[in-house]
């Protein structure tokens, strides 16, 4: 068996000069053959170089801006939180008397949102005559100025975490009479369950 101190090792063969003539065993043309652009001396061809046509990273067109992987906030709009059933929210427990607490989930079983684990955002159009107190993850001023107005308030929650042994809340099936009311971003959403019965 072969040891390591009897290996038989020599020390890695010196780099070859080239270009020192005929007499130093190179040749003539130093093994880059007779002319042409690869024998010339400096930079050679840059990476994305096709011969002299169009290159391809010129031929591609190139998008200005960025693609967002921000998604986009659940609308609700002013007019649809008069459909609300007040009466069966949950009461408030920061302060008497401010009336009903609409929340994501209360959005979600009135059939309004896809999911109360995803940002909402209350905007207008039409008028409101809900005194509640919205609590959601955004408002615009106009619709805010106008529950302040009616009696009700808005407070700023944070986006509710998705539980881990709990079952989401399922959305109120509409009447045909509802669902004309409801805009076309949240017609025909329907929750995982339903989709697989």
């Amino acid at each position: 068996m072969t040891k390591y101190n009897e290996l038989n090792t020599k020390k890695s063969a010196p780099r070859k000069r080239v270009g020192r003539g005929i007499s130093a065993g190179g040749g003539k043309t130093a093994g880059r053959g007779t002319k042409g652009q690869l024998s010339r001396t400096g930079k050679k061809l840059r990476p994305t170089f096709a011969g002299g046509q169009r290159e391809l990273v010129k031929a591609v067109p190139k998008l200005k801006g960025f693609k967002s992987i921000r998604v986009p906030a659940q609308v609700v709009y002013s007019d649809q939180l008069d459909m609300l059933k007040t009466s069966g929210a949950k009461p408030s427990t920061k302060s008497a008397g401010s009336g009903a607490v609409v929340d994501n989930i209360t959005l979600c079983e009135a059939g309004l949102i896809n999911t109360p684990y995803h940002s909402v955002k209350i905007i207008l159009r039409g008028e409101t005559t809900t005194r509640a107190t919205i609590a959601t993850q955004g408002m615009s001023k106009s619709v805010q100025a106008m529950i302040e107005k009616n009696g009700g308030k808005f407070e700023k929650m944070p986006t509710p975490l998705l539980p881990t042994n709990s079952s989401k809340p399922k959305p109120k099936k509409l009447s045909e009479t509802e669902s004309n009311e409801i805009p076309h971003q949240t017609k025909g959403l329907v929750s995982g369950e339903e989709k697989q019965q």
